[in-house]
């Protein structure tokens, strides 16, 4: 016989798809035409939270860090990712992209596909990201 172990008082829920409102990626953190579908929030005593996030071709973010680190999962298209001083890395679906903590990178579109993935990362004293320059042109590769 299996000993149960005793359930939380909380119910298990179910966010359905588009039940949050999409929003356009602020300029202020990307270059580009940027889509964010937000799929799970903080709930505490959790900190982590979920986006798909959509790049049209050649958007990206600028150069930024998280505190707890990011895991991007690629769902669509083709996409570049690159850390402060390495390579230019090119992206597909299926791809999971493990970013440490406080890792100065950014990550978008390829300049002539769109890509998309889900973006997952924990906050730290209300902060997800830490976001710095522009992705110059240059830097970019387009």
């Amino acid at each position: 016989m299996t000993e149960q172990t005793p359930s939380s008082t909380e119910a298990v829920t179910v966010s359905r798809a588009g039940s949050q409102d999409s929003y356009h990626g602020p300029a202020e953190w990307f270059t580009g035409s940027v889509r964010v579908d937000p799929l799970f929030a903080v709930r505490h005593p959790a900190a982590g939270s979920g986006a798909l996030v959509t790049f049209e071709p050649a958007a990206r973010t600028d150069w930024h860090t998280h505190p707890l680190g990011q895991t991007l999962i690629v769902t669509a298209g083709c996409g570049r990712v690159q850390q402060w001083g390495g390579p230019i890395q090119e992206i597909r679906p299926g791809d999971v992209v493990s970013i440490p903590a406080n890792t100065k990178h950014w990550h978008g579109a390829a300049p002539t596909t769109a890509m998309s993935h889900i973006a997952i990362q924990e906050q730290q004293q209300g902060s997800v990201a830490n976001w710095l320059e522009k992705v110059s042109e240059e830097q970019y590769g387009s």
